[in-house]
């Protein structure tokens, strides 16, 4: 007799289950804040639990450390970017254009939806382990790698570190900007942001000789 595999059941989360992610995703988001504006080594544990009403001591019950929160904020960003970039061109197919215009869009949302956890990248990016930095660098360089072959595809035959260097170039702007934005509403501020991000990386088009 032909022997069969084993059932699986997914068992559903229990309440308490869901109670202690929620609690982590809270600690996250409230860490992305308090580092934003303090600096990492600006904030204590006791602080971090208090900004979601739970004791200094009861944060280690979530995570090992303080760096750990770091870690699991910075990593993660980077991460659900690679993550989410790559079915940003699945999505696409064949269609190069519209997986760079995705990309931008996909960046831009980003952007405008977690501005403090782009300063703490760019700040506290040193106080993780040397193994968790490697991580993110990994991950990093493996979106922009996503982006770099979206640009290759529509640009072939261009240098890939000239590449690498205009989707870096686009990041700066898409990242900066919601720090300086004031007085333009979010959906302008992305519709210009969108706009910006298309022409610096669009393939340029080939001027037809001047006649003689």
């Amino acid at each position: 007799m032909e022997e069969r595999e084993p059932v699986t059941v997914d068992t559903p989360p229990t309440a308490r289950g869901r109670a202690k992610t929620e609690r982590r995703n809270a600690l996250l988001s409230a860490a992305a804040g308090l580092f934003a504006r303090h600096g990492f080594e600006g904030v204590s544990i006791e602080d971090l639990g208090s900004s979601v009403g739970i004791s200094g001591p009861a944060v280690y019950r979530h995570f090992p450390s303080k760096q750990a929160v770091l870690a699991s904020l910075l990593v993660g960003v980077s991460e659900g970017l690679l993550v989410g970039g790559r079915t940003v061109v699945d999505d696409a197919g064949d269609d190069d254009a519209e997986a760079l215009r995705g990309l931008i869009r996909f960046h831009a949302d980003f952007a405008l939806a977690d501005p403090d956890v782009i300063r703490v990248q760019e700040r506290d990016l040193a106080a993780l382990s040397p193994e968790d930095r490697g991580s993110v660098r990994d991950l990093q360089r493996r979106y922009v790698d996503l982006w770099v072959d979206v640009l290759a595809a529509l640009s072939p035959g261009t240098d890939r570190a000239e590449l690498r260097l205009r989707a870096q170039a686009t990041f700066g702007l898409l990242n900066s900007t919601p720090f300086s934005v004031r007085s333009v509403t979010p959906a302008r501020t992305r519709a210009l942001l969108e706009e910006m991000a298309l022409a610096a990386l669009r393939p340029p088009q080939r001027r037809p000789p001047r006649p003689s």
